[in-house]
């Protein structure tokens, strides 16, 4: 069951890894972890800030390190995918979000959604893998990614979308939190702004190139998907 203890504004903050950056806590609207750096094996230039980001100690994989590895459950495809199992063979998209969010998390998805309708416009599709993870696993099953999918424009047929669901509230933590930095806590229903609001969270898109390392990771605001299409063609002329 997911927990019911409330917020400690503290506890949340040290988790991201943010209480430095100066966040402030603001529902389901995300929370701005900063920017990313640089290294080798990678195509893309180091992002903004690089400089005066890259020796900060981000909870999140950044711009030429190596993509977390973990295996989570793909309900719609009846197997676990793990997070580099397309390495040396398809560029990868993670972003990390739950079903009932009506604030960022369609956002965040939406960005996944434009690079697979361009991949598929411009004859890349098998060239890309997208992996949306859930961190409300109790109330996220197959049937509700499914639907979430549809709501949202994924193309299915495109066959390089995987919604992943981690085995219960415990497993999503280590997944999301620990492996991707990804902080994110439960809101008690007599707390909530709205009833679907039930997780306050951080935000987070992760590119990593075909060798497994990250290219960009868009944090804090979402992102202009026009922005993360750019960022995709430029991996692919440059790759």
């Amino acid at each position: 069951m997911s927990p019911t203890l409330p917020i400690d504004r503290r506890t949340f903050l040290r988790s991201a890894g943010t209480a430095a950056l100066g966040v402030s806590l603001a529902g389901c609207s995300g929370l701005p972890l900063g920017s990313t750096g640089a290294a080798e094996d990678v195509a893309l230039d180091p992002p903004e800030n690089y400089e005066k980001r890259s020796d900060a100690d981000l909870p999140y994989p950044i711009h030429g390190e190596e993509l977390p590895e973990v295996s989570v459950p793909a309900p719609l495809h009846d197997r676990e995918v793990s997070t580099r199992e397309f390495v040396g063979d398809r560029h990868a998209m993670l972003t990390f979000v739950f079903a009932r969010c009506s604030m960022t998390c369609p956002a965040l998805t939406a960005n996944l959604v434009q690079v697979q309708a361009e991949s598929v416009a411009e004859g890349f599709a098998d060239e890309m893998a997208f992996l949306p993870v859930t961190f409300d696993p109790e109330h996220d099953t197959a049937a509700e990614l499914e639907s979430y999918g549809e709501d949202r424009g994924v193309d299915r047929e495109a066959g390089n979308w995987w919604f992943l669901r981690p085995e219960g509230d415990e497993r999503a933590r280590t997944v999301v939190t620990d492996a991707f930095g990804v902080a994110y806590e439960y809101i008690p229903k007599e707390d909530r702004d709205a009833e679907n609001m039930a997780y306050v969270h951080t935000n987070l898109i992760v590119l990593a190139n075909a060798d497994g390392y990250v290219e960009r990771a868009y944090t804090g605001q979402v992102p202009n998907p026009a922005d993360v299409v750019d960022d995709v063609r430029t991996l692919r002329e440059r790759w």
